[in-house]
C-alpha cells in the first residue's frame, strides 16, 4: 500500500507532500516534496491507494446556505454565529479530543480550502473518487489531533521558535512507531514541520484505509458527504503496522 500526506497551503512553498509505502510490517518514506505545487499535489496522489489532506474539504451547510442566500438579495436572518463558522466534523473533534480545529468559514484557512477545492476539482476531472467523507481516493486529516490520539506531542513545535520541540517531537514519533522508516528524509522531517505534518497525514491515510478511524455517527453522515470529515484514529500508532 501506498499513503500520501499532504500538508496544504494557500501557497506551495509552504505546502510539502510525504509518500510512505507500507510493507511487511514497515512504513518508509520514499519521497518528499516541498514546496509542492498544484501538479505536484495531483501527481502522487494519483499514484496513491490513499492521500490524507490536511485541510478543510468543504463549508459548513448552515454558511453555505447563508452565503447563498445573501447572494440573491434575500439574506436569512443569522443563526447562532458557531453554526455558521464550524462544521459537525470539527465540533466532533472538539468534542472529542477538546482541540477546536480552524474555522473554514472564518478564518484564514479559508484561503487553503479554496485551493483544495480546486484540486478536488481536478481530482475529479481525471476519474477519481474525492468523496469528501473519506470513503473515497482522498481523506480530512487533522495531524495534531491525530498525534494527540496516538499520546505524542501535538503543539507548540511549528516555526523558527520551536525548532527544538520539532526534533523532540520526531524523536518521540520514531520511539512509538519503530517501524517507521524516515531513511534520507529524516533532517527534512527535523527541519520543517511542513515535512513532519506531510508524513503524520500519511500515517492518518493508512488509519483510514484500514478502516481504523472514528466513523460520523448516523446524524453525521449527511453533513459529512458536503462537509468533510476529519478522520480521528480510532485505535494505536502500532495498529497501523499490523
Amino acid at each position: 500500500m501506498r499513503t500520501v500526506g499532504v500538508d496544504l497551503a494557500a501557497q506551495a512553498k509552504h505546502t510539502a507532500v510525504a509518500v510512505l509505502d507500507w510493507d511487511a510490517g514497515t512504513a518508509r518514506v520514499v519521497d518528499v516534496e516541498i514546496p509542492a505545487d498544484d501538479d505536484a499535489v495531483l501527481k502522487w496522489s494519483a499514484r496513491a491507494d490513499k492521500v490524507g489532506i490536511d485541510c478543510p474539504l468543504g463549508w459548513p451547510e448552515p454558511f453555505v446556505r447563508f452565503v447563498r442566500s445573501h447572494g440573491a438579495l434575500a439574506p436569512e436572518a443569522v443563526p447562532e454565529w458557531r453554526s455558521l463558522a464550524y462544521r459537525r466534523t470539527d465540533e466532533h473533534v472538539r468534542a472529542v479530543t477538546g482541540l477546536t480545529p480552524l474555522s473554514v468559514a472564518t478564518d484564514r484557512i479559508g484561503l487553503t480550502a479554496i485551493r483544495a477545492a480546486r484540486l478536488q476539482g481536478r481530482l475529479a476531472g481525471c476519474g477519481h473518487d474525492v468523496r469528501r467523507d473519506g470513503g473515497g481516493l482522498i481523506v480530512e486529516v487533522y495531524p495534531a489531533a491525530g498525534l494527540k490520539r496516538w499520546r505524542l506531542p501535538h503543539n507548540r513545535y511549528k516555526g523558527r521558535a520551536n525548532h527544538s520541540a520539532l526534533g523532540a517531537l520526531v524523536d518521540a514519533l520514531l520511539r512509538a512507531a519503530p517501524w517507521l522508516e524516515l531513511g534520507d528524509h529524516e533532517r527534512a522531517c527535523r527541519l520543517s514541520d511542513h515535512v513532519f505534518d506531510a508524513v503524520v497525514a500519511a500515517l492518518l491515510a493508512r488509519a483510514a484505509a484500514c478502516g481504523a478511524i472514528v466513523e460520523p455517527e448516523s446524524g453525521d453522515r449527511g453533513a459529512a458527504v458536503t462537509e468533510g470529515w476529519i478522520a480521528l484514529p480510532s485505535g494505536d500508532l502500532d495498529d497501523l503496522a499490523s
